[in-house]
């Protein structure tokens, strides 16, 4: 909106629980040419390695760049834009409810109300997630906890981030671990895991540790930073919102169901609207057929790891080791065509995932 002279004119509220102030999170994602929030980028590579038990592998990921943003540097940057524009005003508060009325969309925070022609929603509200189970309905959670560590010794190689490693035990179901090092003798490194529940705390810091020792083969480190956090991997359809209240971010189905993936949806959820509104239009965006297709495609992988037919790690195996990784990126961004998604689907389980498809589809 800042970057659009159409919203000049406009009063912006943006609501929030708390001011931004701490580096809670970090985002992580691929792009082929500078994108938007460029200048702020911490670290950046051009390859990554991929490990699991039976097959590992170096890949040089041109035309793409990894991408890393600190949160503490997004929250700055965007902020300190925002301050700079008259009509963008801050208010902090825990928010209640939302409603239209007539044309308008209301939202009650702290027993206040506050009208406006639009309402961009980015919460899941609890009833939304209340929603009865049946056999075609899927929910795992993406959970993880991250260590920002600072190693005795220079064990990292900045140029290579590792991208999923499955050497690590799948007892609780689909487990990895990602390595961003930003420095010879600093990573973040995180414990990652796709499961029905969370698991005790203690237990992401002993995978850790673990990792650190068995695999890093260092017990001599310091941790800098830690974080925390869990994300949504369903088939169930969140509301986009109705009339004036336009849903975003993962309550607005930006979180693709199947890997967790979201900021890149975001920002590309974000432009279509922002397009919507400058030409007059309805800003809630339509499910295309292209995203339907991918939609099944998601669904089928749920299929498989809700029921356990086969386990993640052998199905990211098979993607990484018997396709270029520019399509396996392509995939996971919704981006590819129908013949490369073909030669993706041959690359993996027939057996396993094809009935699965079959049973989504005519669902």
């Amino acid at each position: 909106m800042m970057q659009h002279s159409f919203f000049t004119s406009k009063q912006i509220l943006v609501i929030d629980q708390s001011s931004k102030t701490g580096n809670d999170r970090t985002w992580c994602f691929w792009e082929k040419e500078p994108g938007i929030f460029d200048s702020i980028v911490h670290h950046k590579w051009s390859e990554i390695n991929f490990y699991a038990q039976d097959f590992s592998s170096k890949f040089d990921i041109t035309p793409y760049e990894y991408k890393m943003i600190r949160g503490i540097d997004f929250y700055n940057h965007v902020l300190d834009k925002a301050k700079q524009q008259s009509n963008i005003h801050f208010l902090y508060g825990n928010v209640q409810s939302l409603f239209n009325d007539l044309n308008k969309a209301v939202v009650t925070i702290d027993d206040k109300q506050i009208t406006a022609d639009y309402i961009f929603n980015s919460i899941i509200f609890k009833d939304e997630t209340n929603t009865i189970k049946t056999k075609s309905t899927y929910y795992l959670l993406q959970h993880f906890k991250g260590w920002l560590v600072e190693t005795a010794n220079n064990i990292f190689d900045d140029r290579v981030a590792t991208f999923m490693d499955f050497r690590v035990s799948q007892q609780h179901g689909t487990t990895f671990i990602y390595v961003l090092p930003t420095a010879a003798n600093k990573a973040l490194i995180e414990y990652t895991l796709f499961t029905e529940k969370l698991l005790d705390a203690n237990e992401y810091d002993i995978a850790l540790n673990g990792y650190l020792k068995n695999f890093l083969k260092t017990e001599n480190y310091k941790i800098l930073e830690t974080e925390f956090g869990v994300i949504p991997m369903t088939n169930i359809s969140f509301s986009q919102g109705k009339r004036n209240i336009v849903s975003i971010g993962t309550a607005g189905n930006q979180t693709k169901a199947s890997s967790g993936f979201t900021f890149q949806f975001i920002q590309k959820h974000s432009d279509l609207i922002i397009k919507a509104l400058v030409k007059g239009k309805d800003p809630h965006i339509k499910n295309k057929f292209l995203q339907k297709r991918f939609n099944i495609y998601d669904k089928t992988l749920l299929n498989i790891l809700c029921n356990k037919k086969l386990g993640g790690d052998k199905i990211f195996t098979d993607l990484f080791r018997k396709n270029p990784v520019q399509r396996v990126f392509r995939f996971l961004d919704n981006e590819t065509n129908p013949v490369e998604e073909l030669k993706l689907l041959n690359t993996v389980s027939t057996t396993v995932f094809l009935p699965a498809a079959v049973q989504e589809l005519f669902r």
